[in-house]
């Protein structure tokens, strides 16, 4: 139950934060797809960057055990692929579909209704999939400091490094 709770008080502080970040309004989603307005680029960024201090360093606490997902290309490719579409028809992500909803756009609801029938059709052609796509280039349960076979804190200071450089350039071709 304790969980749950840290679940709905984190959920509820991410819905904040996007709307505060403005990433939930159309023009921002649409910009982003163009590349022309990097906003939503850059929040989702440095949400992966804090969020990889953060697990690691719980990690390394001992606080959390991470559970990694196998790397398998042909889901990755796929789900992007369809990911993107829903993404290019709709001009809403999932997390941004559901704060856009909670803000009054009923045209979200559509997004949501698109994601629940996916999961519904997922269901039942797992088990095809299963034989086929969620095979090919299944590479395991790996990491990137696995791969390179150094420690995590080599690899994330310039994780970070590259995303401050990133966003500096983003604000200097104002993006």
């Amino acid at each position: 139950m304790t969980m749950l709770i840290y679940g709905l008080i984190t959920g509820i502080l991410f819905g904040f934060l996007l709307q505060k970040g403005r990433v939930l309004r159309y023009d921002k989603q649409l910009g982003a797809l163009r590349l022309m307005d990097m906003t939503i680029v850059k929040f989702m960024f440095t949400t992966i960057l804090v969020s990889m201090v953060g697990v690691y360093l719980l990690k390394d606490l001992g606080l959390v055990k991470l559970s990694i997902k196998p790397t398998i290309l042909g889901g990755v490719i796929l789900g992007g692929l369809i990911f993107g579409v829903g993404w290019g028809l709709l001009g809403y992500c999932p997390g941004t579909s559901a704060g856009a909803l909670g803000e009054g756009r009923w045209d979200a609801l559509w997004g949501i209704l698109g994601m629940l029938t996916g999961a519904a059709i997922y269901a039942e052609v797992y088990p095809t999939m299963k034989q086929t796509v969620l095979t090919w280039g299944n590479y395991g349960k790996i990491t990137l400091p696995q791969v390179l076979g150094i420690n995590h804190w080599f690899i994330i200071p310039v994780f970070v490094f590259g995303g401050l450089v990133l966003f500096r350039w983003f604000e200097k071709k104002g993006l």
